[in-house]
């Protein structure tokens, strides 16, 4: 029986290594990771992270042939391929502080994989890693082999949260980076013949190993520009009366464009969109290319912009104060379906309105209140290190009160920002939101989930991303 162990329990080995063990009934998985309050999670009715799907498949596989161990040398030990799905976070101090991947993680990894293997062994990159990567690795595992033998690959992920176990199921593609050599390319064939149980063979793309590398770090970049480009188009809506879902509509309908990444919102998330494109910046920097990095960050500005551009709008809009005003932010997930708040524009849309001293009221249906405060406090790049290494007790920010109920979070509010398109935003009962809100009541839907009209005609001054302004904010304009 071949035997697979992945090295890290979270977003992506979790998940990735459950639909293995699905799909590949005569393979063993064994998920490790130090934090054991996480493998618990995972061998429990609650696991660690939500995401559709999930849940069944984990269910079916887990003591069968999916298990979760904190065991972490032995499993390493015993597996034919290693799966290395560890944080690589955005470096806080030191060369390249802000711009660069951290593999201090990556490469302890990479350490111990060498000091416990008894057999020659493929090592899979399957964290989002820097180009290059996988050469330091080759050397950390070379010189510390005592003779065993490794092959380095990369596979990155292309996992979009909330879809993870469909995008899983039915890949566009997988890709598997190796080396140019025989031995490479015999690894390369063994992890191909893992995915072949359920991926059509025309879907499973080989490259050398700099090509899978920066070819995730490309995907993500490319996505990213296309919401930084709406958006900046949606700035451009507002100043002259465009609405930006028609012109979304009518420039994605050009077969060279399509339709996909072009809603406007108040900015994009998640934990890799922007850690990738900094990623992207300090290499090319590193390559002697300022001008191509001085492009990639522009995408990143763009975004910052947006984020601030709404703090602006509800300044603006309310009297240019919102201090000792209470606010209902519904929503504080990167996205909906997920409770995952790595970067979200919530963060920084809250601190923008914490920073004029609003009272804020937030309700997410998958974000606990630790969640919420913890990332309220955190300094920027803290979130993507370990937990233990994280302050164990944030200070509670006492302007933020976090309750489990839309109507209980809009009661006696100012003002209603929407800034996670969950489904269930779109059904409320904003007549009771209205008739218990303080007025005039305002909604700032960050997300376009909305009718703006029907809310205008029950009394609400309404502000969505990229439409035709309302006369009131036309009035009360934001200064950026």
């Amino acid at each position: 029986m071949v035997k697979i162990c992945c090295i890290g329990a979270g977003y992506v080995g979790g998940p990735t290594m459950a639909v293995i063990a699905l799909k590949c009934p005569t393979i063993e998985v064994v998920v490790v990771d130090i934090a054991v309050s996480r493998i618990n999670a995972w061998n429990s009715d609650q696991l660690p992270i939500y995401e559709p799907g999930l849940d069944g498949v984990v269910k079916e596989c887990r003591g069968r042939n999916l298990f979760f161990s904190t065991d972490v040398e032995k499993h390493v030990s015993e597996a034919d391929i290693v799966f290395v799905s560890v944080n690589t976070p955005t470096k806080t101090r030191g060369l390249g502080a802000g711009k660069a991947a951290d593999l201090t993680y990556w490469e302890s990894a990479a350490r111990m994989i060498a000091d416990v293997s008894k057999s020659d062994k493929i090592v899979v990159e399957k964290s989002t890693v820097p180009v290059k990567t996988a050469e330091a690795i080759e050397k950390i595992l070379t010189h510390n082999s005592k003779g065993i033998k490794f092959q380095i690959l990369s596979n990155p992920e292309f996992l979009a949260e909330g879809t993870a176990i469909q995008d899983l199921f039915n890949p566009d593609r997988v890709l598997i980076g190796g080396r140019e050599t025989p031995e490479g390319q015999k690894a390369i064939n063994k992890l191909k013949s893992v995915y072949a149980h359920w991926v059509p063979e025309n879907r499973i793309l080989t490259t050398n190993l700099w090509s899978a590398e920066l070819s995730k770090l490309a995907a993500n970049a490319f996505l990213a520009q296309r919401i930084s480009s709406v958006n900046a188009i949606s700035a451009l809506c507002e100043a002259t009366g465009a609405d930006v879902a028609q012109v979304a509509y009518s420039v994605g309908t050009d077969s060279r464009i399509g339709p996909k990444f072009l809603n406007a919102s108040v900015g994009f998330g998640g934990s890799c969109f922007q850690k990738d494109i900094l990623n992207l910046v300090y290499i090319c920097e590193c390559n002697g290319l300022p001008e191509v990095a001085e492009y990639w960050k522009q995408v990143i500005k763009i975004n910052d912009y947006q984020k601030n551009r709404f703090v602006n709008r509800v300044v603006a809009s309310m009297f240019n104060t919102v201090s000792n005003k209470k606010i209902a932010i519904l929503g504080f997930a990167f996205k909906k379906d997920t409770g995952d708040t790595r970067e979200t524009p919530a963060i920084d849309v809250c601190k923008g309105l914490l920073g004029d001293k609003a009272l804020l009221s937030i309700y997410d249906p998958q974000v606990s209140e630790d969640q919420i405060q913890r990332d309220l406090t955190l300094s920027k790049f803290e979130w993507d290190h370990p937990t233990h290494l994280q302050p164990m007790s944030p200070t509670t920010v006492k302007q933020v009160s976090v309750v489990w109920d839309a109507y209980e979070a809009t009661k006696e509010a100012h003002a209603v920002c929407i800034l996670t398109e969950w489904d269930e935003f779109k059904n409320l009962d904003y007549q009771r939101i209205y008739n218990n809100m303080q007025k005039p009541a305002f909604i700032f839907d960050g997300r376009n989930v909305v009718d703006g009209d029907k809310l205008r005609a029950i009394g609400f001054i309404v502000f969505s991303i990229g439409k035709p302004l309302d006369q009131w904010l036309k009035d009360m304009p934001a200064v950026a």
